[in-house]
């Protein structure tokens, strides 16, 4: 649906032996290890949607501005503004939220509650600014003559990969309560 550049595959390891000298960690520790880069790439992911988000943004102000309807710019319309305007908050709100988990981790603190907090809300945020990017562009937001549509297709999968953001609501709700099972 998206991404179209990247050269995602599956891999496949059957029968694969892998030389004592050639493993990463100590034996046993590959959960461990695998679980730990988590982290980075949240933020990462994070990262990347706001990037999009910003550009889906500056397309639709920009379109807004130069797009007239009714003798006028459509930006000129407050329905248009607030939907710039919201855009705007969010698109900052999670560059705030990146650039906080990414200082922890840069400072060796615990980011794990702070990665899956700016993966879930950049990510978010991405989907819903480009779908409302491509609303503000109307029909053209929907052809490929501007790119927000493939924005919009490309920062779907942002909400899938590193953990569901239905998953880093579980690790934000364990990181604030604990695991209260019995």
């Amino acid at each position: 649906m998206g991404l179209h550049s990247s050269p995602t595959r599956e891999l496949l390891f059957e029968d694969c032996a892998v030389p004592a000298a050639n493993r990463i960690g100590e034996e046993g520790q590959g959960f461990k290890i695998a679980l730990s880069s988590l982290d980075g790439g949240r933020i990462n992911i994070g990262a990347i949607a706001v990037g999009v988000a910003q550009a889906a943004f500056e397309t639709a102000c920009s379109y807004a501005r130069s797009r007239e309807q009714f003798g006028q710019p459509i930006g000129a319309f407050q329905g248009v503004q607030f939907m710039l305007a919201d855009m705007a908050i969010k698109i900052e709100a999670a560059r705030l939220l990146v650039y906080e988990a990414a200082y922890k981790l840069d400072a060796g603190q615990s980011a794990g509650m702070h990665a899956a907090m700016a993966k879930c809300f950049a990510t978010d945020m991405a989907m819903e600014v480009t779908t409302n990017a491509v609303q503000v562009l109307g029909g053209a937001g929907y052809v490929r003559d501007y790119p927000v549509e493939r924005y919009m297709r490309d920062v779907k999968v942002a909400q899938i990969f590193e953990g569901t953001n239905q998953i880093q609501r579980v690790v934000i709700a364990r990181a604030l309560l604990g695991n209260i099972r019995k």
